[in-house]
This record gives C-alpha cells, sequence and structure tokens, in this order.
C-alpha cells in the first residue's frame, strides 16, 4: 500500500486516534509486537504522523568504506533516501538499535520535510536533535546524537524490509505515530484497524467524561452492561460523533 492506495478516509481516521488504540486493535488481529521499541518523539507535534513507510537499512560500518569523502558520492543510500522519499511517505530506518552515532542531522530532515515527506522515524538517534524538533515535521528516536553515522554505520539498503525497534517494517505498511509512540500497521490491514480504532476512539471518548462524572469501570470499560451502550449511542448523537 503506497500512498496512492492509502485513501483519504483512512488516513483521516488515523489521524485521529492514539498508537495504544491501534495496538489494542492490531492485538485483536493476533499481531502483538507493532509498536516500535525505545523510540519517542524528538519534540511533541500535536497531531498525528500517518503515511506509507519508505525504508532505509543500516548495517555495522567497516573503516575502509565510511570515510567522510563517502557524503560526496550523490548516490551514498543516506543521500540517495532523503531525495528519494516520496511525499506523503514516512522515511523509517533501521539504525540497528544503536543510538551511538546519528541516523541523520538537521539538513538532511529540513529536506526531508521540503520535500513533503510525513515524518521520519530510526531507532538510533539524531544529531541536531534540538533543532529537529523545532521542524514542521514529526521525528521520531531514541536519544540524541552527534557523531555522524559512519562512525558506526553504514547506510545500505533503500525501500527493502526492515527491522525497526524490534518490529518489522514492509515498504508500503502504515506508520502511525503519536505524541508517546510509533506504531506499524500491516498495509493490507489499515482500512479495517483505522475504522475500528475510529469507533473505539469515540467509545473512549465517552468513557473519559462517563468516569470523570464519578462512574464506576464496571461494567463500562468494557462495555458489559446494555445501559451503558445506550448511553453511549445517545451521547454519541448527540455529539455528532
Amino acid at each position: 500500500m503506497g500512498i496512492e492506495t492509502l485513501s483519504e478516509g483512512t488516513r483521516e481516521k488515523l489521524m485521529q486516534v492514539s498508537v495504544a488504540t491501534l495496538a489494542t486493535a492490531l492485538f485483536k488481529r493476533g499481531l502483538r509486537n507493532q509498536v516500535i521499541q525505545d523510540v519517542r518523539p524528538v519534540a511533541p507535534k500535536g497531531r498525528n504522523m500517518v503515511g506509507p513507510a519508505f525504508t532505509l537499512r543500516y548495517m555495522p560500518a567497516r573503516e575502509d568504506r565510511n570515510q567522510l569523502a563517502e557524503f560526496r558520492n550523490p548516490d551514498h543510500p543516506q543521500r540517495k533516501a532523503i531525495e528519494t522519499c516520496p511525499p506523503g511517505h514516512v522515511l523509517v530506518m533501521d539504525s540497528r538499535k544503536d543510538a551511538r552515532a546519528a541516523s541523520a542531522g538537521d539538513i538532511l530532515i529540513t529536506r526531508l520535510m521540503v520535500r513533503g515527506s510525513a515524518g521520519v522515524v530510526t531507532d538510533g538517534g539524531f544529531r541536531d536533535a534540538a533543532v529537529i524538533g523545532g521542524l514542521d515535521i514529526p521525528a521520531y528516536h531514541n536519544r540524541p546524537s552527534s557523531p555522524t553515522n559512519l562512525t558506526l554505520h553504514e547506510a545500505i539498503e533503500i525501500n527493502a524490509p526492515i527491522g525497526c525497534g524490534d518490529v518489522a517494517v514492509f515498504p508500503g505498511d502504515i506508520v502511525v505515530g503519536d505524541d508517546d509512540s510509533v506504531i506499524i500497521i500491516p498495509a493490507h490491514l489499515a482500512d479495517e484497524v483505522a475504522q475500528e480504532a475510529f469507533e473505539m476512539t469515540a467509545y473512549e471518548d465517552f468513557v473519559v467524561e462517563q468516569v470523570k462524572a464519578g462512574a464506576t469501570i464496571v461494567g463500562l470499560y468494557p462495555a458489559t452492561k446494555e445501559g451503558n451502550l445506550e448511553k453511549f449511542a445517545a451521547w454519541r448523537k448527540d455529539k455528532g460523533r
């Protein structure tokens, strides 16, 4: 599923649901390990990141292949990934869960932003993280990291299956990030999971109102009492949800 097959309706639904709710919807389908581990927003954006995955894989660097002169090569995979990631996609980088050397810095992420990327994720680190946090592009990493990636990582493969934070990511899978974390939705499940999560979110918003008003969670969350479903139907009609 690329950007051309991620419907606007599905994208809009995914913009309005949390990673936690999506994780529950995927768990119902037997998928337990879809949240990227040890990755968090460089800075909260107050909005979701949604888009198909475009991937970059790093491997351990070897000294004879990874000198600063490599960055002069216009076909260097890191540079090429920045210049070819399609607009609306999320660049997801397999940095071997190693933040000792940076996956990218603010200049490359700025270029990604200007080219229309929906966001960027690495299970390593970013250099110039404070600057990246101020950009108008959602960015997720493990922690700030100043050394260039060439010191420890070699960018080796573009848009192939990767592992990022212990999660399998295939090109075209749908990536959703909120102000907590990032989840990967297999492309063929995106439409149905988005719809279910959208419905779950409406009910959870109703539950929060009820709990704040003093209601017990017993019979309410989950909804095991019919009366609560009737209250929810009336609430939803009143709220236009």
